[in-house]
């Protein structure tokens, strides 16, 4: 898939910012930046989600990759998996979130949070009265409402992603186990993580 809109041309501080901190510019705030306000609101709201500290990182980080897997946003994919390394989280689980409900290194808590990111992604949503509160009887109210506005938050930017064209930069090549592919349901064809 190609940009279905053309990189705009980012001030130069914020462009040398970007590249201190992930390597390249995401061209996803390339394509945002045709509108500066719209760029500015959704780097500045990311980086309060990615700032709150009720639920546990690992969890979050995980449902962020569900999310993208389901969605079909290679970038944020790539990017998640990317940050998961650099906040020290454990590759090998991270490394397999799209594949998760195939693999056994997942404890039954991480487990619950991918179905219930699953569950908040689905077209209806699917998730249950049960399922909801299983999930805050183990995390707790402030955690469960951060959860819940964090997969909500995901789902917002990879959704943006996928409809701008925007694909996968490669930041996940730094990482030393590579990131498994999503299972290609019976006659069903999934965009590639890569």
């Amino acid at each position: 898939m190609a940009l279905r809109v053309p990189r705009a041309e980012l001030p130069p501080e914020l462009k040398e910012n970007m590249i201190k901190q992930l390597g390249a510019v995401p061209e996803n705030v390339e394509v945002l930046w045709h509108s500066p306000k719209v760029a500015q609101d959704n780097v500045e709201f990311g980086g309060k989600v990615g700032a709150w500290d009720a639920a546990d990182a690992g969890l979050k980080s995980f449902a962020h990759m569900a999310v993208a897997a389901q969605v079909g946003c290679s970038w944020c994919l790539d990017v998640g998996y990317f940050q998961a390394q650099n906040g020290n989280l454990d590759l090998a689980k991270a490394s397999q979130v799209p594949r998760w409900r195939e693999t056994d290194v997942f404890t039954a808590l991480e487990r619950e949070v991918l179905e219930y990111a699953e569950a908040m992604t689905n077209t209806p949503m699917t998730v249950t009265d049960e399922q909801y509160a299983g999930l805050l009887e183990r995390l707790g109210p402030a955690a469960m409402v951060e959860l819940t506005a964090l997969i909500a938050y995901v789902n917002l930017a990879t959704r943006a992603n996928v409809a701008n064209g925007v694909t996968s930069q490669g930041f996940s090549d730094a990482c030393a186990i590579p990131l498994a592919e999503r299972p290609e349901p019976s006659g069903v064809a999934l965009a590639t993580t890569a």
